[in-house]
């Protein structure tokens, strides 16, 4: 399983993509790979002068975003607004990471995010990185995985 590294990856998979599975706090959205890794054409020379003509990095998008086509790619979103602490953020998605290893094989090759989309309830864990808490996030994602629609 690839994972999703750059900001265009994780957006064209949050814009083009559709949520498969939700649960009360994490939503798993996908996106097809040949429609998501379709480059952006650049901008054509419009002959003006050669501050006007497109140059830079954005200008050269023929490269593929997802180089990798026969096997699922996967990216976590873990906002501050859900997960305050950065210990608790990393937890969650070490335990996403480590959880969809289980599924591998049953995701079609395709990217994925999984996104937190709601807090845990502080009352109820009361440590960042407290056992009970990565219990409940892995039976949690467990669910997800399982729920997932083809």
């Amino acid at each position: 399983m690839q994972r999703l590294r750059t900001r265009a990856q994780f957006e064209a998979v949050m814009a083009g993509g559709t949520t498969v599975s939700r649960t009360e706090h994490f939503a798993l959205h996908r996106a097809a790979l040949h429609a998501a890794s379709n480059p952006v054409p650049a901008a054509a020379p419009t002959g003006g002068s050669p501050a006007d003509q497109a140059t830079g990095p954005r200008s050269q998008r023929s490269a593929a975003l997802f180089a990798v086509q026969g096997e699922p790619w996967l990216g976590a979103i873990v906002p501050k607004r859900w997960a305050r602490r950065a210990v608790t953020r990393n937890a969650i998605k070490r335990q996403i990471y480590t959880v969809s290893l289980d599924f591998e094989a049953t995701l079609p090759a395709a990217a994925h995010v999984v996104r937190l989309r709601a807090g845990f309830d502080k009352s109820q864990f009361h440590s960042a990185t407290s056992p009970a808490l990565k219990q409940a996030v892995r039976a949690e994602l467990q669910r997800l995985f399982a729920g997932v629609r083809r």
